[in-house]
């Protein structure tokens, strides 16, 4: 059944003769263990399990028997992914249709927004899933790019830019791990992280999801991998999920469009890479070979971008959706990818043609699952139309059944390695363990590794004995802000509200006197009291994150109202504050909360003692706190290169003449 009418009839399922074997599976549901009855086919021959259902067998037997057994529709159902909004009011679609894949978007969440409602929903889905005459399991997939952001109450972690900051492959694996548990424990399997973006300019709006500006940094976090997905063999566990490696390849590349700044489009985010092959190579594809060939990342989606590899026009740019070169001769053929490639939200109707010229392109590219969400009245088709148009593709031999194949059988190998053909409902061992004090440690612990003390005039942090504090600027005591973006709504949101401590929170736990908060500054200094000036972005994320891009004003706290201009610079409002605090107090710490640096201009730098770039700490401020007041040491360095001027950009380390105010990897220490 297809939820628009205009679209053909999908070719029936034959179904196969024989009788189905009942499984009994047991759900933990409101504290409960209830039996759900499940029918799986089982061969025409009786009672004994078919070759895929016998976790005894090789993974690659088992794919190919199930293979065999798979209809046209089931197989290409295995191809495509909806979002749960898409199916949420009526699972039968999923059996329907044999959809193999269901995402959530960023916002998109059960009512409740709990961990237990999370893992229902996934489950009702499931179960939907279960139903088919196959009985093969669904794979949901969401976007726990720091943390399992759309869950509320979830550990929210520092974004990679503060995580590249730390230089600490080995709290990388760590938090990914925790990312990894309490994601299963709520239901999804599979996550789309990392990012493996060499984030080149930062006025890219996607600069806070990069580890840093050098391949190198990149490549030496992808431990992140490994903490997803365990070691060999690891993937079944309840505190294992499937890793994503994205944006394949180029992402943060693309340059910037100055004629498309300040018209409602992207100016730099899903653009163009004008480099040579040979820069490509160093600064796009290098960190995928490490992925593929060292952590073995189960799938991988690939980038918005164009390559355009003469450095001309863009005439002649080819979109990676449908880069066969890249897609299957690069990465599949050439570094034995044995994952899946993943197409990004909506990703192929960029490409140029028809809808079917589109489908056929991308298929015939390497795309393996399609992530093809409906949600209408914005978007009046998407995975209803994929399915019957590669249906009519195949049929019309545009597509050959040889593609079809390939991309079915690496998408069964991921669910069977899963172990979800075993245990397909969620395994919520760990669920009272999501966003439990000790991972909210860790998470603490992230953020005091990931400060990196620009300036410290007079050696006045640390912040020792006794003192009065007074704390002002915008970011201070605002959550929302310092988790940033993919926190709760795709754009997170200034009124975004997770578990956690703001910084000023932070602030008042560790200070040994008095502290004094005034948001703009307008409250009077006490005497010789210590000035502390937190600043910074409000959220955004891809897109709209781009200086000069569009202004989101969608998310409910919005009300409709566009949030501000992001220009990498300080709003007037935090400027005065800084202007004030460092004037009266006894001593000026600004506190710099952002996705990427944001410049400082030479008179306002001169009036402050000492400079922090806190980046995107996430739910644990008080993490901030510690590095300011002693109790941690400031160890962090910059993962990317801070400009002097927003008309420095792109500028990274290595450039001829660079000239930044601080150098890729700087960071004072104190003792």
């Amino acid at each position: 059944m297809f939820r628009t009418s205009r679209n053909p009839t999908p070719p029936a399922v034959r179904r196969r003769a024989g009788r189905r074997r009942p499984a009994l599976v047991a759900v933990l549901a409101a504290g409960a263990v209830t039996t759900v009855l499940l029918q799986v086919q089982a061969p025409a021959d009786g009672d004994e399990a078919a070759p895929y259902q016998d976790p005894s067998l090789p993974v690659a037997e088992r794919v190919a028997d199930l293979l065999g057994r798979m209809s046209l529709a089931e197989k290409i159902g295995q191809m495509t992914q909806a979002e749960r909004v898409d199916v949420d009011a009526d699972p039968s679609l999923i059996t329907e249709n044999r959809l193999g894949s269901v995402l959530s978007g960023g916002g998109s969440v059960p009512d409740p927004n709990t961990s237990e409602a999370w893992a229902d929903m996934v489950d009702r889905y499931q179960q939907a899933a279960l139903a088919t005459p196959l009985g093969i399991p669904l794979l949901y997939g969401v976007d726990s790019v720091h943390g399992h952001g759309n869950l509320l109450g979830a550990t929210v972690f520092p974004h990679n830019i503060g995580l590249g900051a730390t230089r600490d492959p080995a709290l990388v694996e760590r938090i990914a791990h925790v990312t990894a548990e309490e994601t299963r424990a709520s239901g999804p399997q599979w996550v789309f992280a990392p990012c493996l973006c060499v984030a080149r300019d930062d006025r890219w709006g996607r600069t806070y999801e990069s580890f840093g500006e050098t391949p190198g940094l990149v490549e030496s976090m992808e431990t992140a991998i490994d903490g997803f997905q365990g070691g060999p063999g690891q993937l079944d566990q309840a505190d294992r999920v499937l890793a994503t490696a994205k944006h394949f390849a180029g992402d943060g590349l693309t340059s910037y469009d100055e004629a498309a700044a300040g018209t409602g489009a992207y100016p730099i985010d899903q653009g163009v890479d004008r480099v040579t092959r040979e820069e490509f190579d160093r600064l796009a594809l290098a960190p995928y070979v490490p992925a593929i060939a060292e952590h073995h990342v189960g799938s991988v989606m690939p980038s918005f971008s164009s390559t355009d590899f003469n450095g001309g026009t863009t005439d002649d740019a080819v979109k990676m959706h449908g880069n066969a070169d890249l897609i299957t001769g690069w990465l599949k053929q050439e570094q034995g990818f044995d994952g899946f490639v993943i197409s990004d939200w909506r990703g192929i109707r960029q490409l140029p043609g028809t809808y079917a010229d589109q489908v056929e392109a991308s298929v015939n590219a390497g795309i393996d699952m399609f992530m093809e969400p409906i949600q209408a009245p914005n978007n009046p088709s998407g995975w209803d139309e994929f399915i019957p148009t590669l249906t009519q593709l195949v049929d019309a031999g545009e597509v050959s059944m040889t593609r079809i194949d390939d991309a079915v059988s690496r998408i069964l190998t991921a669910k069977f390695e899963l172990g979800l053909f075993e245990h397909p409902l969620t395994d919520r061992t760990h669920l009272a363990d999501v966003g439990s004090a000790a991972h909210h440690r860790l998470a603490r612990r992230a953020v005091a590794e990931s400060q990196v003390l620009l300036r410290n005039q007079r050696h006045v942090l640390p912040l020792r004995g006794r003192h009065d504090v007074y704390v002002a600027g915008s970011n201070a005591d605002n959550i929302g802000n310092q988790a940033g973006g993919w926190t709760l709504t795709w754009q997170g949101g200034s009124t975004n509200v997770v578990p956690g401590t703001t910084i000023l929170d932070g602030i008042e736990q560790a200070a040994r006197g008095d502290v004094v908060f005034s948001e703009d500054a307008s409250a009077r200094v006490p005497r010789r009291a210590a000035g502390i000036v937190v600043v910074g972005e409000t959220p955004y994320a891809e897109g709209f994150g781009d200086v000069g891009g569009p202004q989101w004003a969608y998310d409910p706290g919005d009300h409709g109202v566009p949030r501000p201009e992001q220009t990498m610079r300080l709003s007037d409002a935090d400027t005065r504050a800084v202007e004030q605090v460092c004037d009266r107090a006894a001593s000026c710490t600004v506190v710099v909360v952002s996705g990427r640096p944001l410049v400082i201009p030479p008179s306002l730098l001169r009036r402050t003692d000492a400079l922090v770039a806190s980046w995107l700490p996430g739910s644990e401020g008080a993490g901030v706190a510690d590095v300011l007041f002693g109790d941690r040491r400031f160890t962090g360095r910059l993962p990317v290169s801070w400009p002097r001027t927003v008309d420095q950009e792109p500028i990274n380390v290595g450039d001829p003449g660079y000239d930044p105010l601080y150098r890729f990897g700087y960071g004072l220490r104190t003792r």
